[in-house]
C-alpha cells in the first residue's frame, strides 16, 4: 500500500517538432498543464511534514524552480533543431551551449545569447514533444522530491498536456527483474494460501 499525492502547474511556452511532417514543425505554443504524482509508503513521522508524504507546496516549488523559472513564456527547442542557429548566430555561443546540454540535457539560455532579445530560451537534448518532455522533467525533479521529502517519497509519474485533451506521461517501469521477482512472490503467496 501506497500514499499518492498530485500537483499541477500550468505554464506558456512555444516550441517546435522540426521532424514533424505537418504543422507541428513550425514554432507555435501551448497552454502546458504539468502533474507530478508522489508516492511514499508512510508519512514523516515528525516535523513540518508530519502526517504528509511530501508537503504540497514543496512540490510546487520544486516544480515552480525546474518548469516555470526556466520555461513559461519562453520557447523550448531541441539542441538539434537548426532555428537555434538563427537565434544564436554566435557559433561560439551557440557551441557552448550545445555543450552545456550535451552534459547536462538542458540549457537556460540567457537572452544575451539570443539574437534581438527573443527572450526565454531553453534548449533540451530532445525534441520537445509532450513524451519527451515528460520524461525530461521527470528526470529533472527525482531527485528534488526525494531531498525534499529526506528520502520519504519519490516521483511516481509526471504527466504533461498540450491541450485539454491530449497527454503524455513518464513514469519509471519495474526492471524485468524486479517484477518476475515480485510476481514469482505473489504466486508463492497464492499457493501458501491455498494449502
Amino acid at each position: 500500500m501506497v500514499y499518492t499525492i498530485s500537483r499541477e502547474i500550468g505554464i506558456d511556452a512555444g516550441h517546435r517538432v522540426p521532424t514533424h511532417g505537418s504543422k507541428c514543425k513550425n514554432l507555435h505554443g501551448h497552454r502546458y498543464t504539468i502533474q507530478a504524482i508522489c508516492e511514499s509508503e508512510d508519512l514523516h513521522e515528525e516535523g513540518e511534514q508530519k502526517d504528509m508524504t511530501l508537503d504540497f507546496g514543496f512540490l510546487k516549488q520544486e516544480m515552480m524552480d525546474v518548469i516555470d523559472l526556466c520555461c513559461d513564456h519562453g520557447v523550448m527547442l531541441w539542441s538539434g533543431d537548426p532555428l537555434l542557429e538563427v537565434l544564436i548566430p554566435n557559433e561560439e555561443q551557440c557551441n557552448k551551449v550545445a555543450d552545456f546540454v550535451h552534459q547536462n540535457g538542458w540549457c537556460d539560455v540567457s537572452r544575451e545569447w539570443t539574437l534581438s532579445g527573443i527572450g526565454k530560451l531553453y534548449v533540451i537534448s530532445v525534441i520537445p514533444t509532450a513524451e519527451a518532455l515528460a520524461k525530461h522533467w521527470f528526470e529533472r525533479l527525482e531527485k528534488r522530491v526525494a531531498e525534499r521529502s529526506n528520502n520519504l517519497a519519490w516521483l511516481a509519474k509526471v504527466q504533461v498536456w498540450e491541450t485539454p485533451n491530449c497527454w503524455a506521461a513518464y513514469e519509471k517501469a519495474l526492471e524485468p527483474s524486479v517484477l518476475r521477482e515480485l510476481l514469482e512472490e505473489e504466486r508463492r503467496g497464492e499457493e501458501g494460501l491455498r494449502r
